[in-house]
């Protein structure tokens, strides 16, 4: 009864977190304050998520049974990093497109010979996104 308890208290308070970022940005605070804010209380809910489980792994006392088994926190850890390789990489090919892909509308819409330069551009943006992917492709298959 307890893990399901457990498992609702960080996105709690992710969601109570989002609902006061929304009210102080109605409030006049500066947007790069509330994401700021954003970001802080996800890397603690992040952290609490990674150092709870790991913590209680330790704890229990069939961990050296498990160990000899063949499982480990390798496997654990292992998704963790392919999970933040594709996310990071969409992270920065989201805001290279977000950046690219007005400056190449613009231009074409002003000469449209300029497209097949303009877009290669937004391609290398989205590249790093494939780029993540594959590298988590990698990993998880290597487990």
């Amino acid at each position: 009864m307890f893990q399901f308890v457990f498992m609702f208290i960080p996105a709690a308070f992710l969601v109570i977190s989002v609902l006061l970022s929304m009210k102080a940005f109605k409030k006049g605070k500066s947007p790069k304050r509330t994401v700021l804010t954003q970001i802080i209380s996800f890397c603690a809910v992040a952290s609490f998520c990674i150092i709870c489980p790991i913590i209680a792994h330790a704890a229990d006392a069939s961990t050296a049974a498990a160990a000899v088994q063949g499982a480990s926190n390798a496997t654990g850890l292992g998704y963790i990093s392919a999970g933040l390789s594709t996310g990071l990489s969409c992270i920065g090919g989201g805001i290279a497109v977000g950046g690219s892909a007005p400056a190449a509308i613009g231009a074409t819409s002003e000469d449209p010979k300029n497209f097949g330069k303009s877009i290669i551009f937004v391609a290398l943006g989205e590249g790093c996104a494939l780029y993540g992917m594959l590298i988590s492709i990698m990993i998880i298959t290597s487990l």
